[in-house]
């Protein structure tokens, strides 16, 4: 892939109208969709654990109130999250979880009245008693929990969404795997690309202008898996350096299963790279301050772009492969893609 340069592209307070449309503005804000195969326990008539519920048709002493209804009296107003103790109201009954109360500057989301130090003990009770699905249980996870161990499944629930990956600006959107590749190819307009090895070339015809945000991004499909090779330039120690890095698009458990390789050199030299792709879920950050990849330093970088040193040209070719388990003598063998 020849490029003509390498360059850089570049919590608030709720008012008034964000806190009453703060819901659907997330919904559509996220992208998140629903998983095709998995819908609301909240809104199934179907029996649950040999219990019909269905609000239309609750009869007898028996009977209880739909877990919908519930679980919308712990969700937040502002924030559309569950409420966790404190739980705050207002005095007209209104509530609110901590975290939103110093974010609406003490006065009810709901009713505009001045809050209190109101604690909605009775809720924080119902709270204790119950057992919730995983708030993603939208995107595929069918697990339910304790209502206080819900909180601590869920950040690091593997049905959680993904962060876009794309460094080069202050990207807010998530979503499930599917739908991140589709706005990397659509928004951002990221080059993809099928198959486990790769040659690209990156040319810079100024490389003494080095920033922070100077990058590039490709992503790659292989294995039935998405891959993300970052490519950029940062100063380390007031020195210019040029990285290349892989992150794997999935957990970090499934990273494990597969190694990458970066080489780069000329002039009958050259530089590798081996070792195994970080998870989307660690920040692109995290992993370019780790030093996790293939660093090349300036004057090194200008040797093997060749003539006068004054432009950078590099070529980076590498590989992905999977790491397969063989059975009868217990060791890895590498899965090489055609």
């Amino acid at each position: 892939m020849d490029l003509e340069s390498i360059e850089c592209v570049s919590s608030s307070d709720f008012d008034e109208d964000e806190i009453h449309h703060n819901q659907q503005q997330q919904q559509q804000h996220r992208g998140l969709h629903p998983h095709p195969h998995h819908h609301s326990e909240f809104s199934s008539s179907k029996p649950r654990n040999g219990i019909n519920i269905n609000s239309a048709n609750i009869v007898g002493p028996t009977a209880i109130t739909p877990a919908t209804s519930v679980h919308e009296l712990l969700e937040c107003p502002v924030c559309t999250n569950s409420m966790y103790p404190p739980i705050h109201q207002c005095h007209n009954g209104h509530t609110l979880c901590s975290t939103c109360k110093t974010r609406v500057h003490n006065r009810c989301p709901t009713c505009r009245q001045e809050l209190g130090d109101i604690r909605c003990l009775a809720l924080e009770k119902v709270a204790e008693s119950l057992e919730l699905p995983c708030k993603f249980y939208s995107l595929g996870c069918p697990e339910i929990f304790p209502y206080y161990s819900k909180l601590k499944h869920e950040g690091m629930c593997n049905f959680r969404p993904y962060n876009c990956p794309y460094a080069g600006s202050e990207c807010s959107v998530v979503g499930d795997i599917p739908f991140v590749v589709a706005h990397l190819r659509d928004d951002h307009k990221v080059d993809m690309h099928t198959g486990c090895t790769f040659n690209h070339r990156y040319v810079k015809s100024n490389p003494r202008e080095v920033e922070n945000a100077t990058w590039m991004l490709t992503v790659f499909h292989c294995f039935g898996q998405y891959f993300c090779l970052h490519f950029e330039a940062f100063q380390l120690a007031m020195a210019p350096v040029y990285m290349a890095f892989l992150r794997f698009m999935g957990d970090e458990n499934e990273a494990r299963n597969y190694t990458y390789s970066l080489e780069v050199g000329a002039n009958g030299r050259k530089l590798i790279w081996e070792g195994t792709p970080r998870s989307i879920r660690d920040s692109h950050r995290k992993v370019r301050d780790s030093h996790d990849g293939l660093i090349i330093q300036r004057n090194m970088a200008l040797f093997f772009s060749g003539g006068d040193r004054k432009e950078l040209k590099l070529r980076v070719t590498g590989r992905i492969w999977k790491e397969q388990q063989n059975s009868d003598v217990g060791v890895c063998i590498p899965n090489l893609c055609s």
